[in-house]
């Protein structure tokens, strides 16, 4: 009954991305005391809006993001540059480009463009070379210069992530597992030295609370003491739909934004934070599906790639407000509030759909 390019879409994974942001609806409606002001109504409307964009990148060819991989790095590179000496400052961070009719961050168009950098990278580079010294710093380069420029913002978060995306579609190229092991011994001997003389010292406190959190509870600790007992207050079915304390008290900081989650989990409790974190995995599976679905190297690392810098985002998230990892401000995808993740993510979507796309052609013929 639909047209043919239509019905041909992914739907299962749309509608579990609808899913999902529904939910993030209903929690940042929540969150704001029961109003879809000033959250939950933009932050649908922006939903939309990019979903629609995402949906008509589905139809780009891959053939188009392989030409335009490097040449994208090379602008948004470019852009970071242009942040450095002319961005505008928020928040003690200068992360911005101020255009007049729009404000951009070139940091979160990275976080894709540096999996398409890669994957092209290795796409051009013979397979017999991939374990020799010759494909390893060239990557290495692509991926440390941006990242480099995003921390000196400063964005530890979005820095990381970068080097992640990265560093994922090397390992998936086929670049020998003991050097990952060494490039990790070499950091954690670098850690020390990185938290004394690079870190900020916001950043620094950050690392210190996480490994002793109750040390300044009122303090820099704050934050996570509040998720923990957010999260753990929930119980199993959690306290009911409106009925947090942690959240509609004000005693959880960033309660509709980095930590979002706890906000959920309490109202919620353990049944609801399974089924939101089954919905990220069932959405990443199918990512990787697309990836082991693909023919070409490019179009396989790139696919691989995105969805591991879902994983990325959520993973991390989720760790940060549990403790288990430093806060380093990376929000989740389609719940906390803002359009830098949520433009990241549904980016990420819009490629694997055209990626998909491509395959079910092939796999008709």
């Amino acid at each position: 009954m639909l047209p043919e390019p239509i019905a041909r879409l992914p739907w299962r994974v749309i509608l579990l991305v609808l899913a999902i942001a529904c939910f993030g609806q209903v929690v940042l409606y929540s969150a704001a005391g029961g109003s879809v002001r000033p959250w939950a109504l933009s932050q649908g409307i922006r939903f939309f809006v990019l979903l629609g964009a995402a949906l008509t990148l589905s139809y780009v060819p891959t053939r188009i993001w392989k030409t335009g991989a490097l040449p994208a790095y090379a602008i948004i590179v470019v852009s970071l540059l242009a942040v450095e000496l002319l961005g505008k400052v928020s928040g003690g961070s200068q992360r911005w480009l101020d255009l007049g009719f729009i404000r951009l961050q070139p940091s979160e168009f990275m976080k894709p463009a540096i999996v398409l950098a890669c994957a092209r990278f290795y796409d051009l580079l013979p397979p017999g070379e991939t374990r020799r010294f010759g494909a390893i710093w060239p990557a290495a380069v692509l991926i440390g210069l941006p990242a480099a420029l995003v921390m000196a913002q400063p964005d530890l978060g979005t820095g990381l992530m970068i080097c992640a995306g990265g560093a994922t579609v090397m390992f998936l190229a086929g670049i020998p597992l003991r050097l990952f092991i060494g490039g990790g011994l070499a950091a954690a001997v670098s850690i020390p030295l990185a938290v004394n003389f690079l870190l900020h010292d916001y950043q620094r406190n950050r690392i210190l609370i996480f490994l002793d959190p109750e040390s300044d509870p009122l303090g820099t600790g704050y934050h996570i003491s509040q998720s923990k007992i957010a999260i753990g207050s929930g119980g199993v079915w959690g306290k009911g739909f409106m009925q947090g304390t942690q959240s509609h008290l004000d005693y959880l900081p960033e309660g509709h934004t980095d930590f979002v989650f706890a906000t959920m989990a309490e109202e919620w409790g353990l049944v609801g934070g399974c089924l939101l974190i089954l919905a990220f995995m069932l959405v990443i599976r199918w990512g990787i599906e697309v990836a082991q679905a693909s023919e070409g190297r490019f179009a396989r690392l790139t696919a691989a790639g995105l969805a591991s810098t879902i994983f990325f985002y959520v993973g991390i998230n989720l760790m940060m407000v549990m403790g288990l990892a430093p806060v380093v401000g990376i929000p989740l995808p389609l719940v906390s509030f803002g359009s830098s993740a949520q433009m990241t993510v549904l980016l990420c979507l819009g490629i694997l759909m055209s990626i998909d796309r491509e395959n079910r052609r092939r796999a008709r013929w």
